[in-house]
């Protein structure tokens, strides 16, 4: 069974740089740069509280749901 492609954020990247006539050579670097400064950031977060994996809290944004066993949902 075929899914389709997972998009994400990176997928429209590419359609903004499009918009804004970059050349296409640049996409992959602009991306690598983006992520180097994310993982960056982590490094200098984790450095600055003693080497402790740094997890972002998880806050839902609806409310708590009944489970549903896997034979009853659609």
């Amino acid at each position: 069974m075929f899914k389709g492609v997972s998009i994400n954020v990176d997928f429209y990247s590419g359609f903004v740089y499009n918009m804004l006539n970059l050349p296409l050579e640049l996409y992959t670097p602009i991306f690598a740069i983006a992520r180097i400064v994310g993982w960056s950031a982590h490094r200098l977060e984790e450095l600055a509280n003693n080497g402790k994996i740094i997890r972002p809290a998880y806050k839902p944004a609806g409310g708590d749901r009944d489970y549903v066993n896997l034979s009853d949902r659609n």
